[in-house]
């Protein structure tokens, strides 16, 4: 490659991103997961669109996915915040198991007998679409004020599934007769087992680390905490256990951690986070040929019929019954089974394989993930308000940040009262922060002033809130239940338990 060839591709790819950076925009406002924006980017400038960029390497398709999917999952592990998923961890686990099976089991049951495609390509495709896709569920779920429960169940069943999916696409894939179930339940439950004990230890030991060794320079930390990550991935793929799991709970460990330059790390893994995903799908969009998907578009609805309206609430039925979760709560999470781009990913696996009609089963994916991705992306908040669980147009919390004054032993708290929120009208001496605690400032309208005690908060406002190392928890845990509950929050049953949450 010449100079003016890296030259060019330079530029081609800053036009793309600033493209798919612009488009977040538009998918944040319509409710629609972005996916869809960067897959229409990719499909655009493929074979059948304006760029016409000849591209069918579905090994290198599924080689970047995997790379892209790790940095999601870390980008994931480290905004979820424990005290909201621990309770959550039981149900979670079910799901991304026996919710599963029940969940293959049925798809591939309907594929068979409605489309009439051989057992093997059936099971093939009940489980790569039985997989919920951890970058649509983030980024639709932390945008709808849902209860902590249901947010922390479908948050850590689409970190945990992919590693049951993946095993079983392989085993279905690779050439010879099927493996029994208590095989392949047996080499399921070993590799989660051997993921989880080195994601875990990889993050505590990590987190250790970091805490006691003094970088250089501020911008070391993400870089990190984000080499800590990937490392555990490798570290339970090379053990034979599950990288994909091992890499989200290394992170989960590492944002609970308190580590030093958090708001830095936080927004660089953000950053990476979005890259992948841009990478990934445009990626995948190359990889389709759309005048070929005409033949398979019945086939695609038929089966994504199948999916959501009968394996996934099933499974979600089933597994979740000895945990006596309300029927609402259950209603959302069967809608709430969100499909992206880790199908398309594990629909590459049978075709680098070789299976028979495998290129059919990759275009039925794809169509089905963009079709039922378009349906229930941006409906979910609308059946979240019907189920009387989501809290409309009203925020759910507030957006806060802290920053460490490490020499100081303290944190520096940005609170941004957003509209709809109950601290609207409260007086700063009513917030009745713990001891340790103080609003030092306020901003509204663009100017600041320093407040005092008979200061009427306004939506809008943003605060800056010093609180002593002791005491960051709680001041953070009371400014959310205010922010849900007003004034008299904790005396009228807003407590600040489950309010927490790292935006």
């Amino acid at each position: 490659m010449t100079i003016h060839h890296l030259n060019q591709l330079l530029l081609v790819c800053s036009l793309v991103l600033l493209v798919a950076v612009a488009a977040v925009r538009i998918s944040s406002r319509s409710g629609l997961p972005s996916l869809l924006v960067y897959l229409g980017i990719g499909i655009a400038m493929g074979q059948d669109g304006i760029g016409n960029i000849q591209f069918d390497n579905a090994e290198l398709t599924q080689v970047t996915g995997y790379a892209a999917l790790v940095v999601i999952l870390a980008e994931g592990g480290l905004g979820t915040k424990w005290n909201e998923i621990k309770p959550a961890l039981p149900t979670a686990s079910a799901l991304a198991t026996a919710g599963v099976a029940v969940s293959v089991g049925v798809t591939a049951t309907g594929a068979h007998y409605l489309i009439g495609l051989e057992w093997r390509q059936a099971l093939i495709i009940g489980a790569v679409v039985s997989s919920t896709d951890a970058a649509a569920v983030f980024s639709v779920l932390r945008r709808i004020p849902l209860p902590s429960r249901v947010t922390g169940t479908l948050e850590a069943e689409s970190g945990f599934n992919d590693a049951p999916v993946v095993i079983l696409v392989v085993s279905f894939s690779t050439a010879g007769p099927i493996h029994h179930w208590y095989v392949l339940l047996g080499e399921i439950l070993l590799e989660l087992a051997i993921g989880a004990a080195i994601g875990l230890a990889v993050g505590w030991l990590g987190a250790w680390g970091l805490r006691r060794v003094a970088l250089p320079a501020s911008g070391l930390y993400p870089i990190a905490v984000m080499a800590i990550a990937v490392g555990a991935y490798a570290a339970g793929a090379m053990a034979h256990g599950s990288g994909f799991l091992a890499v989200y709970l290394a992170s989960m460990v590492l944002g609970n951690a308190r580590l030093p330059h958090w708001p830095a790390t936080r927004g660089f893994a953000e950053g990476l986070g979005w890259l992948a995903q841009i990478g990934m799908f445009v990626l995948l969009g190359l990889l389709v040929t759309p005048s070929e998907l005409g033949d398979d578009v019945v086939p695609a609805l038929v089966v994504g019929l199948v999916l959501t309206m009968a394996a996934r609430p099933l499974s979600v039925i089933l597994c979740l019954l000895p945990f006596r979760m309300p029927w609402p709560e259950q209603a959302l999470m069967s809608w709430a089974g969100l499909r992206g781009a880790v199908p398309i990913i594990l629909a590459t696996i049978p075709m680098v394989e070789g299976v028979e009609a495998s290129r059919k089963i990759f275009n039925i994916v794809f169509v089905l993930v963009v079709v039922y991705t378009l349906i229930q992306g941006p409906t979910l908040p609308w059946v979240a308000r019907k189920l009387h669980l989501g809290q409309g147009d009203e925020a759910a919390d507030l957006g806060v940040e802290s920053a460490p004054l490490e020499r100081l032993r303290g944190h520096l708290l940005s609170v941004a009262i957003p509209k709809g929120s109950k601290m609207h009208g409260v007086e700063v001496g009513e917030l009745r922060l713990p001891t340790g605690a103080a609003v030092t400032l306020v901003v509204r309208d663009g100017k600041s002033f320093v407040p005092s005690p008979s200061t009427v908060l306004r939506q809008g406002d943003e605060l800056l809130v010093v609180a002593t190392d002791p005491v960051r928890d709680a001041t953070e845990r009371r400014l959310r239940a205010v922010g849900r509950g007003g004034k008299l929050a904790g005396w009228l049953g807003t407590g600040d338990e489950g309010g927490e949450r790292r935006s």
